[in-house]
């Protein structure tokens, strides 16, 4: 009887560990592979004076419809047209994208990501890339509220 109750303790405890809630996605968002997360290491390339950027249109309520017709134009052919990613560009919902500093997103729209294929944004005027910012900030992450 002791090796039956060793036994199933045994198993009870490899099931919790293997449900165990640190071990699983957080609900409603998927998790980052080591070389996804990789995708957005550009964001900490930001120097801290781009980060601490405030969004100059952050209150203005014509930005966020704006910067949606902006980013249907130039970032949905490759970042999806929800911002979900796709094949060329990775998904714009992503926790280190919404957690992100507006600063952070304007500068990496401004140098782009050249080496992983995002083209250099700094023709675009000023005005619109903070209008495209504003919208990306406006987007429900996956599994959360907006921002």
């Amino acid at each position: 009887m002791t090796k039956i109750v060793t036994g199933t303790l045994v198993i009870v405890v490899r099931l919790l560990v293997l449900a165990a809630p640190s071990a699983l996605p957080q609900k409603g968002r998927p998790s980052l592979t080591k070389k996804e997360n990789s995708v957005y290491a550009e964001l900490e390339k930001a120097p801290s004076k781009a980060r601490a950027r405030r969004n100059p249109l952050e209150t203005d309520p014509n930005a966020v419809v704006a910067g949606a017709k902006l980013f249907a134009l130039h970032c949905a052919e490759c970042h999806g047209e929800m911002a979900e990613g796709g094949r060329k560009a990775p998904s714009l919902l992503a926790d280190p994208v919404q957690n992100a500093t507006p600063g952070t997103l304007f500068w990496i729209l401004t140098n782009g990501v050249v080496r992983r294929g995002m083209p250099v944004w700094s023709k675009l005027p000023e005005p619109q890339r903070w209008q495209i910012v504003r919208y990306l900030k406006s987007l429900t992450p996956a599994g959360g509220s907006p921002q």
